[in-house]
């Protein structure tokens, strides 16, 4: 099963946590603007007050994922071209998040629950929008969070579809562990993705926060190609195995209408 992140509001658990690699890497993307335009491992390393060889080690990660590339004179590390790519995405996903907002409160009114838009690019998937459901249950992503592609039930929707060439490689480096229940195993998550595929929707307990159930559908553009994932979080304890398909039946009606939507404006 997968699962989107959100988590109860003042809750101390879940897979956030912070000065882990992925927050340490995101906090060296942060460190960028306009005043500075390229990092050195000797500036990492004072800002963070960690060892330089660390400070290097971060920054070449950044680098083979496509974030960071090195400068040509060997002074320092620059935006790579993965950040131009999400900012690519995060335009054509404005006109994207305003035909899903009507459709994510609508779809909020009927289950109760809170819901994300989520799209994919590269090994990354990207919060695009989401929509609160009062104080019971917060979603703890921000709009342009970038979220694991292993786990949840957003993440998975969107990974079933892609072809098996592209998911090989996607899956060829170790997946991270989040819970018990997480799909770590690149064989196991394979067949897990092929019952989503025979399914149509994902759902989730407890692989990126214990507690937490979550529900997602492809949302399909021309061509049937998945463009984006509508998803629900709710605690799981509310909703037993026997009534999944009440949760189920509402997200896939929202991904199917915002489909609908995408089609008729040719949105990519």
């Amino acid at each position: 099963m997968s699962a989107t992140a959100p988590r109860e509001a003042g809750s101390s658990q879940g897979y956030r946590v912070r000065n882990s690699t992925a927050d340490r890497a995101l906090d060296i993307l942060l460190m960028f603007d306009d005043e500075r335009l390229a990092l050195s491992a000797n500036e990492v390393s004072k800002h963070f007050g960690v060892a330089r060889s660390t400070a290097y080690r971060y920054l070449e990660s950044l680098t083979s994922n496509g974030f960071l590339e090195e400068n040509q004179a060997g002074s320092g590390f620059r935006l790579g071209p993965r950040v131009l790519e999400l900012a690519r995405l995060a335009r054509k996903g404005v006109g994207l998040s305003e035909l899903a907002k009507p459709i994510m409160r609508e779809l909020v009114n009927r289950t109760g629950a809170p819901a994300l838009l989520t799209r994919r690019t590269g090994s990354a998937v990207v919060c695009l929008e989401r929509e609160e459901a009062g104080q019971a249950l917060r979603l703890s992503y921000e709009r342009g969070q970038v979220l694991p592609i292993n786990a949840g039930a957003a993440a998975l929707a969107l990974l079933a579809w892609v072809p098996d060439d592209e998911l090989n490689d996607l899956l060829a480096n170790p997946l991270t562990r989040f819970t018990d229940a997480t799909y770590a195993d690149a064989d196991t998550l394979r067949e897990h993705l092929a019952d989503i595929r025979h399914q149509g929707y994902a759902v989730s307990r407890g692989e990126l926060d214990p507690d937490v159930l979550g529900i997602a559908a492809p949302v399909r553009g021309e061509n049937g190609r998945i463009i984006a994932a509508i998803s629900i979080a709710t605690l799981s304890h509310r909703v037993p195995d026997q009534t999944i398909d009440q949760y189920a039946t509402p997200v896939l009606e929202a991904a199917e209408q915002l489909a609908d939507q995408v089609r008729l404006r040719s949105i990519t």
